[in-house]
This record gives structure tokens, sequence and C-alpha cells, in this order.
């Protein structure tokens, strides 16, 4: 008997995760090898380079159509697209992550297992911050890049634990309110381990009814169904509360505020930014490759989700008083608008989706990087009252932060009007009217808490419980520049941004 033939790895798909994954493991070995006075400026840079470098592997990777790995992997125009944004977003946030001159010592706890509020714990407040950060967001990073290339449903899930549980440990290792951070921390765990769990179940169900677990499978057993699909409707819906979990849909979301608040900052801004699109992105491959053969009945599902998911953030961003909490309702009906453009199932819904990842991740980098630099004794002052005269103190910031808040409301000339117009006008086009209707009735419930921030910023007296604002340092001020120019860009001159999602709105099967 001959010996089975497989046919040959191509490595040139994984190097991208590869390259991520190898700089992790060495961030480990630098925790242990490099003196701790030099350890967060060697492990900032290896994490740069290693974001750079896989960067280069997706350039150089454009215009691959394969499947490989067993038909685990699939690389494409969207899994390169979005790999390339996980990157540009997730070395921006490092930026952000690596900055210690606003807060000395940084964001990051010294030694998370230390007793809160001992004298041990009180003799850490200045000392340098935790630097296993850069591994454990280089690895959450590895597991964002396959996620949105799996091609099975069991790859798909090992790449959901793999970004998953470094986040956990991230949003727990806030230097201040650190009970508070805990808390979120521990939330979020259980939280994502129930997701989990009903994904791993439905990835059950899904081979209980097509006999396997890639996605082409899947979608041959949907054309033509062999077993009951009381099999495939219940695996689909448990598959897609793993996903929406992560997405932050309702009514999944519990979740955001408070990790959105309880995380450090930096974190908070890398899961915004970075999360979102590759849980929209592996949404995206199992509604477009696997399940398009019963769009009719999971699109009326979806859609309502999306509309409850628009209004619930709208609606509870408006009574929020604190800014990060007010940011992660932003974050979630942000999140339905996105759904609108999933739902619109064709090659205009996909490429809106994917320019609408983009620009709302460098704009809500921005956000948060402002947030950092609004300080009292106590650290970064996220009451929205304390908010009040900013732009008299800091006319520059509050400008910034204005610009910003325009563009998360959809104001002309920002990539918030450019991306919302994208997928309201490819929901159109297939055929879900009714959800634009309701996506632009929310959009005009969200501006209100941003204008009312705005408001309170130039319209109010500081008082003498105002807090300062920080000199930004340099990864900080690269941040702000980069998310500003972005918004801008994108809403002036869009075009080369939608051409490129427009070449890589294809996916192979």
């Amino acid at each position: 008997m001959e010996p089975l033939k497989l046919p040959p790895i191509e490595y040139g798909a994984l190097l991208p995760m590869l390259i991520l994954f190898g700089a992790a493991c060495a961030g480990i070995l630098v925790e242990i090898v490099v003196p701790r006075r030099a350890r967060n400026a060697v492990q900032l840079i290896l994490s740069l380079l290693a974001v750079v470098a896989s960067l280069t592997a997706v350039i150089v990777a454009r215009g691959t159509r394969t499947i490989t790995i067993g038909g685990a992997v699939a690389v494409d125009g969207p899994t390169l697209f979005l790999q390339g944004a996980i990157l540009v977003l997730g070395g921006v946030s490092l930026l952000l992550i690596g900055e210690r001159t606003i807060e000395k010592g940084g964001a990051f706890v010294a030694q998370a297992a230390v007793t809160i509020g001992s004298q041990k714990d009180a003799r850490q407040t200045g000392s340098p911050g935790a630097t296993e950060v850069y591994p454990l967001s280089t690895f959450a990073l590895g597991g964002m890049l396959l996620f949105v290339a799996a091609n099975d449903l069991l790859t798909m899930f090992v790449a959901l634990e793999v970004f998953s549980l470094p986040l956990y440990l991230l949003c727990a290792l806030a230097r201040r309110r650190r009970l508070l951070s805990q808390e979120a921390a521990l939330k979020y765990f259980l939280l994502g381990s129930y997701a989990s769990a009903f994904f791993l179940f439905g990835v059950a169900f899904i081979y209980g009814f097509s006999g396997g677990i890639q996605l082409s499978v899947v979608h041959q057993a949907v054309a033509d169904p062999q077993r009951s699909e009381v099999l495939l409707y219940v695996g689909l819906a448990m598959l897609s509360i793993g996903l929406l979990f992560k997405a932050a849909l309702a009514p999944f979301h519990v979740w955001t505020p408070d990790v959105y608040q309880g995380a450090p900052t930096p974190i908070t801004a890398f899961m915004a930014a970075c999360t979102k699109v590759a849980a929209f992105g592996a949404l995206l491959r199992i509604l477009y490759v696997a399940f398009e053969g019963v769009r009719w009945n999971f699109q009326p599902v979806l859609g309502t989700i999306a509309v409850l998911t628009m209004f619930i953030g709208a609606i509870l961003a408006v009574t929020q008083t604190d800014l990060k909490r007010l940011l992660a309702y932003s974050s979630i009906a942000n999140a339905g608008y996105l759904m609108v453009g999933v739902l619109a199932l064709n090659e205009a819904g996909l490429s809106g989706t994917m320019f609408y990842l983009v620009a709302y991740g460098f704009s809500v980098l921005a956000a948060f990087a402002i947030i950092s630099l609004v300080r009292d004794s106590d650290g970064e002052a996220t009451h929205l009252s304390r908010w009040a005269g900013i732009g008299r103190k800091s006319p520059l910031l509050a400008g910034v932060f204005t610009f910003i808040l325009l563009a998360f409301a959809g104001i002309p000339l920002t990539s918030g009007f450019t991306s919302k117009f994208a997928v309201f006008g490819a929901a159109v086009e297939g055929g879900q009217t009714w959800l634009v209707i309701f996506g632009v009735v929310s959009s005009m419930l969200l501006a209100f808490p941003y204008l009312r921030v705005v408001v309170l910023m130039w319209l109010s007296e500081p008082g003498e419980t105002t807090p300062t604002v920080s000199i930004p340092g340099f990864l900080t001020s690269a941040v702000l520049a980069l998310g500003v120019l972005v918004t801008v860009a994108l809403g002036v001159v869009p075009a080369p941004l939608i051409d490129l999602t427009r070449e890589a709105a294809q996916f192979v099967r």
C-alpha cells in the first residue's frame, strides 16, 4: 500500500503568525535574562520589530489565494487585509503600552500578586511596571491573526483561546484602581469562558450536521443537507454566541463597560481596536463562507440583534458619567453598525465592514490616548464632571478630542461619516434597508453623549478640582498624530483604502 501523500505545507501562509509567536517566546526569555531597568525598552523594541516583520510578510503575500495546513488556514484577500489591519493597529497600541513618562512606572503594576493595600504594594507606586505585558500582547496578536485566517471551526476555537487568555491577564494589571481592574478581569474571564463553551458546543453540533469542521464542508452540507437541520440551526446559534460575545453585540455585551473601565487604558485601547477586527473578521468568514446558504434564516435574527445592539449602546451611552464607560457603550453601538455591513452579505458589505474596522480602530486609539493624559493625584480623571473647562486649560487637547468625538458621531469629512456611509450603502444594496433606518436613528441618539462632552469641555468653567493635562510623551504623541491624521484622511480622501478593501473583498473556498 502506498503511503498517503499530504499536500505540502505552505509556511509562507503561517509566517506572520510564526513571527509573532516566536517574538512572544523570545519576550519570555527577555524577562529572565535582561536586567529590569532595561527590560521595558528591549521588550518594546522586540515587539515592534516583530509586528513590522509580520506586516512585511503579509504585504509580500498580497494576492495569494490558497487553503493550506490540511485545510485549516485560508489565505485570501480578507485574511491578508484583516491581518494587516490587526498588525498596524496592534503596533500603534504597543506604543501606548510602552509609554512610561506620563505616569512614573507606566500604567501597569510592578507585581500583580502583591496584596492590594499592603505596605509592599505601596512601595510599588513608582517602580517600573510589569513588562510581561509585551509577550502577552504579542501572543494575543498572533492569535488574532490565526483567528481571521482559520478555515475550520476547531482551528478557530484554538485561535480564540490563544488571543483571549492573554487579554484576561492584561485586564488585571492596572497600576491604579487595582481592585476594579482585577474584578473586571475576573468578569471577563468567566463570561468569556461561557462564550467559549458555547462556541465549542456549536462546533460539535455543526460536525454532527455536516460530518466535518472545514468551512467548505459545512458549506456543501448546508447546500445539500443529509442530516437533521435542527443540528445546523442549534450549532449556528451556539457558534454565534461565542463570536457575538467577542464582538460585544447585545445581549452578550455586558462585560464591555466593566472591562473597559477597569482595564489599564492602553489595554482598553488595544481591545477596542484589535479585538473588534479579529471578532468581525471571523464572523465574516463564518457567515460568508460556511453558512451563506441559510442567509434567509439567520439574517432576521442577527438583524434584530444588530438593532438591539445599536439602541442599547446609544441609549445607555447617554446615561454614563464615566468617559471610559461612555466609550464602551459607543463601542457597542459601533458593533451594531458593523453588523449592518456584515448582514448585507455582498462584496460591498464585506468591503465596507473592513473599511469601518480600520477607521474606527484609529479613532478609538486616539480617544483613549487622550483619556490617559487627563490626570489628578489618583490617576486618570475619567468622571465627566472632572472634564468641565478642560477646553480652557488645554485648548489643543480639547480640540483634538472634540474632533475624535465628532468622527464617532459621523460628522462629514471624518472617517466616521465615510465608514457609516459605506456599511449603510452596502446594506441598502443588499436589501437590508430596515437596518439602515434603525442605524440612522440610533446614530442621531448617539450623537447626544458626544456633544454633551464637547459642551462640557468648552462651555463650562474650570473648577478647583479640574485635573491637570499631562504633557504627552513621544509614544503617546505618535499615537495621537496617527489617529488624527488617519481620521482626517479617511474622511477627506477615502478612495485608496476603499479601493484596497474592494480588491480584497473575495473569500477563497
